[in-house]
Parts: structure tokens; C-alpha cells; sequence
């Protein structure tokens, strides 16, 4: 794998000659409860993006680390952008490296929130030709295993995140906060009243910012998270850069 930011410009011609796929690791700056980082959701993103590191036909684009994050605004420490924002900003760097010969993009995404923005970018490059861009979270595709792992999907800084972090950046999980983390914590994600969601910021249903139950994180769950991850990543890389580029473009442009 190439990591665009250590090439010169003399050197990222060749680097680039054989790449077929891009990645772009994408997360938040936002809490995580008393426990986890602030860089959570990035982190994991890059994480599992690294680990392609002995493909050459992948080229690790720089992480964008902040996203859609605003619900978490009343927690110190998060920042947040626009989504309008962000998805432009998201669109420059794919459409940067599309210029560069690059057309086919993951984004490795950490963090729900960008989700929607990811799409319309997605949605955007392809219509316009410009590249073949695919929103991809790092706990894509792994059902079975958060399913026999913890029985459940992932919520927010809960022991799913827990579990990774430990295996990703243990050095920096507060494994001495997770009890508190987990006592104001939230079972589910949101507050509903009458079938609608009243919860529109975070801190509308959980005093910690947490949902779920950290505390049943370990680092041999993440150990297998990451593993799991990866292999569906490296799958649909493989999966993307075999395909003609023009087949990828929407019907009509054909």
C-alpha cells in the first residue's frame, strides 16, 4: 500500500501508475463517554484501512478525521462540521485523487453520522463521472460476528467500540471510567415517544454520552472485530478493482 502523504510529487506519479483503489479513512472528534477517545471513531476507520497495508494496488489517502457531529455538541471536546460541509470537503479529496488517474474510491467511514453526506457524495461523483465512490462502515458485513460476540449491532461508544479501541489504541482506552461510562449510560439509542424519536441530541437520553454496555468490551473480541473487518474490506477492494469503470457509471451516461 502507498500512503499518498509520504510521496513526493516526483515519486507519486509511479506510486499511483498501478493503483486501482483509493482509500479514505473518515470518523468524527466527538465524545465517546469518559472511556474511549475523542478520536474513536477515526481511529478505528484508519485502523482497518492500514491493514491493507501489503496490497499494491491500494493508496491510503490522508484521514479526515472531523464529521457530522453536532447531535454530541453539548459534550466537551467535540467538534463538528456542516454536513453541506462536509460533503463538499469529502468531494474535493475524491475528486483530487479521481484527477490523478484514481477512480475508484472506499470510504472507510468510523461514525454513523456521516452516513448520509457519504451517499450523496457518492451519489454526486458518480452521476458527474468523476469517480466511483463507495460509503463503506468498518462494521460492514460483519453481523455474525457483533451478533456472537455481543448479541447485538453497534450503538455508541458501547462495548463493540470498547472491544475495538483495546485492540486498536489500547494505551488510550480509560479502562478505570468504564463502569462510570456504562452507569449513565443509555440502552438504546434515541428516546421515543408515540413512535417518534424525541431524541435529538445525545445528551436528550444519555447522561454519559454512552449507549450500550462498555464494560463487556475486551481486546480478544477486538482482536476479532479488526480481523473480521478486514477481510471484508480487502473483499470489496478486490471486488472493485476488478470492475471497467465505465460499467460503473449510472445507466443513462452509458
Amino acid at each position: 500500500m502507498s500512503r499518498l502523504v509520504d510521496e513526493t510529487t516526483t515519486t507519486a506519479r509511479e506510486a499511483l501508475a498501478d493503483v486501482d483503489v483509493a482509500l479514505l479513512p473518515t470518523g468524527s472528534v466527538e465524545q465517546h463517554g469518559p472511556a474511549l477517545p475523542l478520536g474513536t471513531d477515526f481511529m478505528a476507520a484508519q485502523a482497518v484501512a492500514e491493514t491493507l497495508a501489503d496490497r499494491e494496488d491500494v493508496v491510503l489517502l490522508p484521514t479526515i478525521p472531523v464529521g457530522v457531529s453536532e447531535h454530541h455538541r453539548q459534550f466537551d471536546g467535540t467538534l463538528w462540521t456542516d454536513p453541506a460541509t462536509f460533503e463538499d470537503y469529502v468531494e474535493d479529496v475524491v475528486s483530487s485523487i479521481a484527477s490523478h488517474g484514481v477512480e475508484k474510491v472506499v470510504v472507510v467511514n468510523g461514525h454513523g453520522g456521516n452516513n448520509d453526506a457519504l451517499t450523496r457524495v457518492a451519489r454526486r461523483v458518480r452521476r458527474e463521472e468523476v469517480a466511483y465512490a463507495v460509503p463503506w462502515n468498518w462494521w460492514g458485513g460483519i453481523g455474525d460476528v457483533l451478533e456472537d460476540e455481543f448479541g447485538a449491532g453497534i450503538t455508541h461508544a458501547d462495548e463493540i467500540e470498547t472491544s475495538m479501541l483495546l485492540e486498536v489504541a489500547e494505551e488510550l482506552v480509560r479502562e478505570a471510567a468504564l463502569e462510570a461510562a456504562e452507569a449513565g449510560a443509555n440502552d438504546a439509542w434515541g428516546e421515543e415517544v408515540h413512535g417518534a424519536n424525541i431524541g435529538f441530541d445525545t445528551a436528550d437520553f444519555s447522561d454519559s454520552g454512552v449507549v450500550g454496555t462498555p464494560t463487556r468490551g475486551s481486546r480478544e473480541a477486538g482482536e476479532r472485530l479488526l480481523g473480521a473487518s478486514s477481510g471484508e474490506l480487502a473483499a470489496l477492494v478486490e471486488w472493485l478493482a476488478d470492475q471497467n469503470i465505465d460499467h460503473l457509471w449510472p445507466e443513462d451516461h452509458r
